[in-house]
C-alpha cells in the first residue's frame, strides 16, 4: 500500500480496529451529523417498536467513512436485536447467502456492506427473502432438480453501498427506507473530535479541533484517525495539551496539508501542473507520471480533488483548475486557462 493512502486505510491493524470500534456512537442521540437521515431513521425504528415488528429494510449510501457501518450497529442496538455482519464480495454464490439467511434468528439485523458487489444469483435470491421472508433451495440438477421452500424468520436487512447507481432497481425498491449520507461540515467534525477526545482522555484546545477537522476531508473516520496520530505525536513530544500549532506540526509530519491533501493528492496535482501544463491529460498517463495504478488515482485521489475544485474532468482528460495552481503556489499559464474554459463543459468517464 502506498504511504499516501495510509491515513485513510489504516484500520487493518488490530489495535486501530479496537480503538475505532470504541469511538463509534452506540445510539442515534450520540451520532453526530446527518441530521435528516438520523431523524427519518429514528422515526422508522420508533414506529417498528410501537408496532412490535421488525424494522423495514434499510439502504444506506454514500462515500466511505461517513457512518454506514456505525448506523447499522445503532439500528441493531435500538431494536435490541443481534447483528450479523457480512459483505457483498463475500457472497459470490446463492448458497453463501442461503447459509447466512437460514441461520438468522427472529428480529436479527443483517448488515451487508458493499451490497452492490454481490453476485447476481445471490441478489435474485435476496429479492424473495426481503419481500416474503422465504428462499427456494434448489436440490439436484437438470430435469430432476426440485425447489424446496425455506421459511425465514422476520429480519431487517441493512445494505450499505458507496455506489448506489450500481444497484439494480428491483433490489433498491425492496428497501423500506433509503438514506444518503453526505460529507460533514468542519463544525460537525469538530463535534465528532470533541467526543472522541473525551473518550481518549485527551486535552485538546478548540483551535486544535478546528485544525484537525479542516484537514479531515469531511469524513469522521479520517478525523478520528488524524486525532490519534496527533495524540501519538503529542505523547512522543511530552505535551500535556494539544493546541493548534502542535496539531498542525503533527499533521505536517504525516504529510497532510491544510486542505487535507496527502502526498498522493499533491503528486497528482504537481504532475498535472508541472509536467503537463495543467492538462488535459489522460488518466493512465497521469497515473504513470505519479507511479501509481490508474484505479488508485481514480478512486483514492481524484474524487477529493474534484470535490475541492482542484481538478476537472473533461472529454479530453483531466485538467488543473485555477485553485490547484494557487494551492501549489504556481503561476497558471494563459493557455491553461484557455484549455480549462474550452474543455470543462462536458464530463468524461
Amino acid at each position: 500500500m502506498n504511504d499516501s493512502t495510509q491515513l485513510t486505510n489504516a484500520g487493518s491493524e488490530p489495535e486501530e480496529r479496537v480503538i475505532e470500534a470504541a469511538l463509534r456512537p452506540r445510539n442515534l442521540d450520540d451520532f453526530v451529523g446527518q441530521g435528516r437521515v438520523r431523524q427519518q431513521l429514528s422515526l422508522v425504528l420508533e414506529a417498528a417498536k410501537i408496532r412490535e415488528r421488525t424494522a423495514d429494510h434499510v439502504l444506506l449510501s454514500g462515500p466511505p467513512g461517513l457512518g454506514k457501518t456505525t448506523l447499522s450497529m445503532i439500528i441493531a442496538a435500538e431494536m435490541n436485536a443481534p447483528l450479523r455482519i457480512s459483505s457483498g464480495p463475500a457472497i459470490q454464490h446463492a448458497g453463501d447467502l442461503a447459509a447466512i439467511l437460514s441461520s438468522l434468528t427472529e428480529g436479527e439485523v443483517l448488515f451487508l456492506d458493499e451490497i452492490h458487489r454481490m453476485s447476481r444469483p445471490a441478489e435474485e435470491m435476496l429479492y424473495m427473502a426481503m419481500e416474503d421472508f422465504r428462499v427456494d433451495i434448489i436440490v439436484g440438477k437438470g430435469a430432476g432438480a426440485t425447489a424446496i421452500p425455506l421459511e425465514l424468520p422476520p429480519f431487517t436487512l441493512v445494505g450499505a453501498t458507496t455506489r448506489a447507481g450500481l444497484l439494480p432497481g428491483p433490489l433498491r425498491d425492496r428497501f423500506g427506507f433509503t438514506g444518503h449520507l453526505e460529507f460533514y461540515a468542519v463544525e460537525e467534525l469538530e463535534l465528532v473530535l470533541r467526543r472522541s477526545a473525551m473518550m481518549l482522555d485527551l486535552r485538546v484546545t478548540s483551535s486544535a479541533f478546528s485544525e484537525i477537522a479542516s484537514r479531515s476531508r469531511g469524513t469522521p473516520r479520517i478525523a478520528n484517525r488524524l486525532l490519534r496520530r496527533v495524540r501519538d505525536w503529542a505523547l512522543v513530544n511530552k505535551l500535556e495539551q494539544i493546541d493548534a500549532s502542535a496539531a498542525g506540526a503533527a499533521l505536517e509530519m504525516y504529510e497532510v496539508d491544510p486542505k487535507g491533501l496527502d502526498r498522493l493528492d499533491r503528486s497528482v496535482l504537481e504532475a498535472l501542473c508541472k509536467k503537463f501544463g495543467g492538462g488535459p491529460v489522460g488518466l493512465s498517463t497521469l497515473a504513470i507520471a505519479v507511479g501509481e495504478e490508474s484505479e488508485t488515482v481514480e478512486t483514492v485521489a481524484e474524487p477529493f480533488l474534484v470535490r475541492e475544485g482542484l481538478m476537472g474532468r473533461t472529454p479530453r482528460g483531466r485538467i488543473a483548475m485555477p485553485s490547484a495552481w494557487e494551492h501549489l503556489g504556481l503561476v497558471m499559464p494563459k493557455d491553461a486557462i484557455f484549455a480549462g474554459a474550452q474543455n470543462y463543459e462536458t464530463d468524461v468517464d
